[in-house]
């Protein structure tokens, strides 16, 4: 196996600018005073990105899955999220059984 110079450098430029990205926002926000809406907003991003991959997924898979990802987001709303994620793979077993999916 040989080393191609020019994929290893490209490899490591794209590790340092994925890096100095991270680095910079957090420099960023630990500057930044944050209240009221920027601070809602920046709390709501992690589970809008989640929603925003996964979403898609569920909807383009079937019936069952559709139901069972209303099920487990109906359980995750008042129950702890072990609680949410077994009813959600209980709920896709039983909707694939009686759908016939």
């Amino acid at each position: 196996m040989t080393l191609d110079w020019l994929t290893l450098v490209t490899i490591l430029g794209m590790a340092g600018a994925t890096y100095l990205t991270r680095v910079a926002g957090f420099w960023m926000i630990a500057r930044l005073s944050l209240k009221g809406r920027l601070a809602a907003a920046l709390e709501a991003v992690p589970g809008a990105v989640l929603m925003a991959v996964i979403a898609p997924t569920i909807l383009l898979q079937g019936p069952a899955e559709a139901l069972a990802a209303a099920v487990t987001l109906l359980l995750a709303w008042r129950l702890p999220i072990l609680v949410a994620v077994i009813g959600g793979v209980a709920s896709v077993v039983l909707f694939r059984l009686v759908l016939g999916a």
